[in-house]
């Protein structure tokens, strides 16, 4: 049975805060639930001034790689919140053999001599529940021992209690008590034929030794928490408390999965599409968590300010991607892009401006940081995504623009006369005005009214001149940017398309 959380150990653990760990296996990249499970382990730590522990679980030597262990470390750095302490499960091999050699001992382990790949099944019972060897288990103390010294090889079994109907349980912090017969539970390996530690044993293990206080991770693992309150029980160690958060699941129901939904479940196709690592976050916490006043979209520090166990709900949340999008934009889940926006808008310009650089240059584009600042606050409104940059500012960045429409020159359909009429004045004012906003705008205005049309079918077939397009930035900003010289240019050529 679980300990009162008033016990001794319980007590000097809150003492100095709450200690938490993030175990991924690194058999491929960071999913984003994962992520999700190392942000509210993160953000649980901060509120509570505890411990946020990284300790990569890399003791399944056939499915981990060095890429895998790259991308969680690629995925983490990416959202820029950092951990305290740091650890290698496979550097701990020997602990985990000493627990498992300690539980032995007390008689609540046995070998199992049983081939590893002989074929046999271990299902038994009327029920056919998976429960133990039996002639392994009531092998006598003597023979067990007379087998492992002749060399024989084993794996170490936990001897789960089969009499008297005891129960297991504990409580957690999301879904409440918990509640399981011993007797529905198999005699579960704790070292493996070739002496390596199981996922159980070893995780028991390492929680207990670096005193792991709350063990947040996800809901898949419930069922496991049974044998490890047995494991944790046995090693004469407090049980943590536990809290399970409700998965993630695709539009359709099913579990978000590497294998199916594919690159949309990683967490770095986020970030090279141009999320950025706040707004990530703030999606990611979205997804099974809600603070008590319902807002959506918050900074890192009010997130931590805000965040408890008590919010986080039981029902799995849905992440709506689309698989059979045709662009990138349309592939992620319309809050995620909603919320990225609004963190986008909310930063200074000069923060911006930084953080499009990168993308403009890999471009191709040799763009000066003073002028990337002055294009900033033209395009922030019309960004979703970092990347957006591409394409919501690249006339600014090139000398000749990428070829348009000549009717989209034309303000009022058919009427090129009346377009050529506006460019030729356009080139013809502009020329001698001083090209700040203000000056541009009383110019091109008084240039209308000399012509007799309206304002929008001025403006129309310059905007496009310039920009080659007609949805664009503020135009009289935008023509201080790209200043006399290039405005001039682009008019010249623009006049050639109507003619």
């Amino acid at each position: 049975m679980s300990p009162s959380s008033s016990s001794p150990a319980r007590q000097q653990i809150s003492a100095i805060g709450p200690r938490v760990r993030f175990a991924p296996s690194p058999t491929g990249f960071l999913h984003v639930g994962s992520a999700r499970t190392f942000i509210f382990n993160w953000l649980y730590a901060r509120h509570n001034g505890g411990t946020m522990i990284l300790r990569l679980d890399d003791t399944d030597v056939e499915r981990n790689t060095e890429a895998s262990v790259n991308s969680i470390f690629e995925g983490l750095k990416w959202l820029d919140l950092g951990w305290d302490e740091e650890y290698r499960q496979s550097e701990r091999i020997a602990l985990h053999r000493r627990t498992a050699e300690a539980i032995f001992q007390k008689g609540l382990a046995y070998r199992d001599f049983t081939p590893a790949h002989s074929g046999e099944s271990e299902r038994s019972g009327t029920e056919e529940r998976w429960l133990f060897n039996p002639g392994m288990r009531g092998l006598s103390s003597a023979e067990s021992h007379r087998r492992a010294a002749a060399g024989e090889p084993f794996a170490l079994r936990f001897c789960v209690p089969r009499e008297g109907g005891q129960l297991v349980r504990f409580t957690d912090a999301v879904y409440g008590e918990q509640v399981k017969s011993a007797a529905d539970i198999e005699d579960f390996a704790l070292l493996r034929s070739d002496g390596m530690p199981t996922y159980h044993l070893a995780s028991c293990a390492d929680d207990a030794d670096l005193r792991i206080s709350h063990i947040i991770r996800g809901q898949d693992h419930l069922t496991n928490t049974f044998k490890h309150v047995l494991i944790f029980q046995a090693a004469g160690t407090v049980p943590p408390q536990f809290a399970h958060l409700p998965l993630l699941v695709a539009p359709d129901g099913t579990k978000l999965s590497k294998r199916r939904h594919g690159p949309v479940v990683s967490v770095t196709t986020y970030r090279d599409a141009g999320f950025l690592p706040e707004a990530f976050l703030n999606f990611l916490c979205l997804l099974g968590w809600s603070p008590k006043n319902d807002r959506e979209q918050m900074s890192r520090q009010e997130l931590v300010d805000a965040f408890s166990l008590d919010g986080i709900n039981r029902a799995n949340a849905v992440v709506n991607f689309r698989e059979a999008a045709k662009t990138l934009e349309e592939t992620f889940d319309p809050k995620a892009l909603w919320l990225n926006a609004e963190h986008i808008r909310a930063l200074a310009v000069d923060d911006l401006s930084q953080r499009l650089m990168p993308i403009v240059r890999e471009a191709g584009f040799n763009v000066e940081p003073a002028k990337m600042k002055r294009i900033t606050p033209l395009i922030r409104e019309r960004m979703k995504l970092l990347r957006d940059v591409l394409t919501a500012a690249d006339f600014f960045f090139v000398d000749q623009l990428s070829p348009y429409d000549p009717a989209e020159l034309i303000p009022q359909k058919g009427d090129t006369a009346m377009a050529l009429k506006v460019l030729r004045k356009a080139r013809e004012r502009l020329a001698n005005t001083e090209f700040a906003q203000d000056a541009l705008d009383q110019a091109l205005r008084a240039a209308a009214q000399e012509l007799g049309v309206k304002a929008g079918q001025m403006f129309q077939p310059i905007r496009v001149a310039v920009c080659g397009r007609k949805n664009a930035p503020p135009l009289f900003a935008t023509l201080e940017v790209l200043g006399r010289e290039t405005t001039l240019a682009r008019i010249e050529q623009a006049m050639g398309k109507v003619q």
